[in-house]
């Protein structure tokens, strides 16, 4: 009797495809989150012995030392501070806002700032210190 010598095939998986969908998916990932973009701003504040941490859900107005001002990262003019604060108001139900400042800012403009927001209705104003977030 002669026996036939059995062939040893190599068992392989292809995973071409499935690097393919990965890669689709990360695209897919990648295009469709939000990224959270942060102030680039470099502000000295100034120091209060009375500091506490401030709301979250306060509208934060920032000033730079240039007296730029800025409401959520965009540039705004002097202006249209109080019409710009009062629709953000009124459609996101904000009570509150929180003004960043840096300490090198005259006091003039900080009081121009509260003004305006005064004008638009918002009657509690803050001004935030080195000790607060």
């Amino acid at each position: 009797m002669k026996f036939k010598k059995r062939e040893e095939v190599q068992a392989s998986i292809d995973i071409s495809p499935l690097l393919d969908c990965t890669f689709i998916l990360l695209i897919f990932f990648m295009v469709t989150s939000s990224f959270v973009k942060d102030m680039k701003l470099d502000l000295s504040r100034p120091g209060a012995s009375s500091a506490s941490p401030s709301s979250s859900k306060a509208l934060k107005i920032y000033i730079d030392r240039q007296k730029n001002i800025y409401i959520d990262g965009q540039p705004i003019r002097p202006w249209v501070l109080q019409s710009k604060v009062r629709e953000m108001a009124q459609s996101s139900s904000i009570e509150s806002i929180l003004i960043v400042v840096d300490k090198n800012v005259p006091a003039d403009k900080l009081i121009e700032v509260v003004d305006q927001c005064r004008l638009a209705g918002l009657k509690d104003i803050g001004v935030a210190t080195d000790n607060e977030v």
